[in-house]
C-alpha cells in the first residue's frame, strides 16, 4: 500500500524535537474509505509505509487489533480561554493555563490545534470583555518555539464585530503569527446564535449574576454597538484575513440571505449555522459545515438552535469541532459512525476535513508522505477509549 509522497510542506522547525522512529502493527488502520487491518511504519516523524496484513516485526508496537486513526485536527475550541480564566474574574498564569490546555488536548487525541482566541474588547461593559488575544498568541507561539508543546498549535482569532476595539486588535497580528483562520462573529441579541434572548439572558445572568434591569441595559448597549461598528469591523476581518493567509469562516449563519452573503466576500466554510435551513444553504454554496461535538453527544444546542444530528442525517456535515469539550471530539466521530454506518467517513470529519478546509496537506490522514499523527482507539461497548497518541512519531499521550 506503500504509494508516492505528498507534495507537501516541510515540518516546521519546532517540530525536530518530536521527530521519531515508530512501527505499529496488527492494528485496524482507518483510512480515508476503508479500514484494513495493518502497520504503518514511521521515520523522522513522516509515514513511509503502510502494509496490509496482521504480521508484528520485532521492535514494532503490537496494537493487538484496536484501531489507529489520524491525530484530531480541532479548528474551534475555546478551551485555552477557560484555562486563562477558569472562573468569571478570577485570571489564571498564562503559561501554566496554555500548557494544561495542551495536555488535555492530547490526552483527548487532538494532535493539531487552532487556539481560538476572541479579538475585540469593551471599552464600557461590566462583564470581563478586556484585550487578551495579542499577549496570550505570543505566549503560545514562544513555547511552541521552544519545544515544550506536545501537539501542534495554530491560532483561530474570532473577530466580535460586535465590539469597540476590533480593528486595533487584528493590527496587532501579521502573516509571521501563523493565525491559519479568521472567523467572523456576531453576538448582537436577537439574531444569529441568540436570536432567542431568553437563551442569552440564561447564560449572562448564570456567568455574570445580572439583574433584569442589568441585562435589558446590557442588550441595549450590544445592540447599539453592532449597529455603529458591524460594517467596518466586517471589512477589516475580511482584509486581514487575506493578509494573514487565513481561512475566513462565518459564524453562526441563520438564513439563506446570511449563507449567501457569507459566499459573496469569500467565506468556504460556516462554524455552527443555528437552522437547518442556514445548513442547506450552506451545501448549495459548496460552503463546508462545521458543527460542534457537545450538541452531537447531548443530542441538542444548548442554544436551542438546530442539532447537529439532525444536520448529519440531511446529509449537511462536513467537519466536528469540540468546541468547549476536547474529549467530545473522539466521541462525537464514533457516534456519527453509527449514524452514517460508516467509520472512515466519520473520522474523516475529525481529521482529513478540517485539515482540508486550511490547505494543511501534511496532515489529517494516514498516508504515506503526511506526518506521523496517530491515535490508538478501542471501543468499550459503545464508548471509544484512547491508549496512546503519537505526534510526529513520539507519543505524546
Amino acid at each position: 500500500m506503500n504509494s508516492p509522497a505528498l507534495s507537501q510542506q516541510l515540518p516546521e522547525k519546532y517540530d525536530a524535537h518530536m521527530s521519531g522512529d515508530i512501527e505499529v502493527a496488527n492494528a485496524k488502520i482507518v483510512l480515508n474509505d476503508q479500514v484494513v487491518l495493518g502497520s504503518i511504519e514511521i521515520e523522522d516523524g513522516i509515514i513511509v509505509a503502510i502494509n496490509e496484513g496482521g504480521a508484528v516485526r520485532s521492535g514494532a508496537i503490537d496494537f493487538r487489533g484496536d484501531f489507529v486513526i489520524p491525530g484530531l485536527v480541532e479548528l474551534h475550541t475555546d478551551n485555552l480561554e477557560r484555562h486563562i480564566e477558569p472562573r468569571p474574574g478570577v485570571p489564571f498564569p498564562h503559561k501554566t493555563a496554555i500548557l494544561a490546555h495542551d495536555g488535555e488536548l492530547a490526552s483527548a487525541g487532538i494532535t493539531t490545534v487552532f487556539d481560538a482566541l476572541r479579538v475585540g474588547s469593551l471599552t464600557d461593559s461590566k462583564t470581563n470583555y478586556g484585550k487578551y488575544a495579542r499577549q496570550v498568541a505570543s505566549e503560545v507561539l514562544e513555547l511552541r518555539d521552544e519545544g515544550i508543546l506536545r501537539i501542534r498549535h495554530m491560532l483561530h482569532l474570532r473577530a466580535e464585530v460586535c465590539s469597540d476595539t476590533l480593528v486595533e486588535e487584528l493590527s496587532e497580528f501579521g502573516p509571521d503569527d501563523r493565525v491559519r483562520l479568521v472567523s467572523l462573529m456576531d453576538h448582537t441579541p436577537g439574531q444569529r446564535q441568540f436570536r432567542d434572548v431568553s437563551k442569552l439572558k440564561d447564560y449572562i445572568v448564570g456567568k455574570y449574576g445580572y439583574t433584569d434591569e442589568q441585562f435589558a441595559e446590557h442588550i441595549l448597549e450590544q445592540k447599539e454597538r453592532g449597529d455603529r461598528n458591524r460594517d467596518r469591523h466586517e471589512r477589516a476581518t475580511i482584509d486581514h484575513a487575506k493578509l494573514f493567509g487565513a481561512t475566513l469562516a462565518s459564524h453562526d449563519d441563520t438564513t439563506t440571505g446570511q449563507v449567501k452573503k457569507s459566499k459573496s466576500i469569500g467565506i468556504n466554510l460556516a462554524e455552527f449555522p443555528t437552522t437547518l435551513e442556514a445548513a442547506q444553504a450552506c451545501r448549495d454554496q459548496g460552503i463546508q459545515i462545521i458543527m460542534g461535538a457537545p450538541n452531537l453527544l447531548r443530542g441538542g444546542s444548548h442554544s436551542g438552535n438546530v442539532a447537529a444530528a439532525e444536520l448529519a442525517k440531511h446529509d449537511l456535515l462536513d467537519i466536528v469541532s469540540s468546541d468547549y469539550v476536547p474529549s467530545a471530539l473522539l466521541n462525537s466521530a464514533f457516534k456519527l459512525a453509527d449514524i452514517w454506518d460508516d467509520l472512515p467517513r466519520a473520522i474523516k470529519t475529525v481529521t482529513q476535513s478540517p485539515a482540508d478546509a486550511t490547505h494543511l496537506i501534511d496532515r489529517g490522514k494516514i498516508e504515506v508522505g503526511c506526518y506521523g499523527d496517530l491515535v490508538r482507539v478501542r471501543k468499550h461497548k459503545h464508548i471509544p477509549i484512547i491508549s496512546g497518541v503519537w505526534r510526529g512519531g513520539v507519543q505524546v499521550g
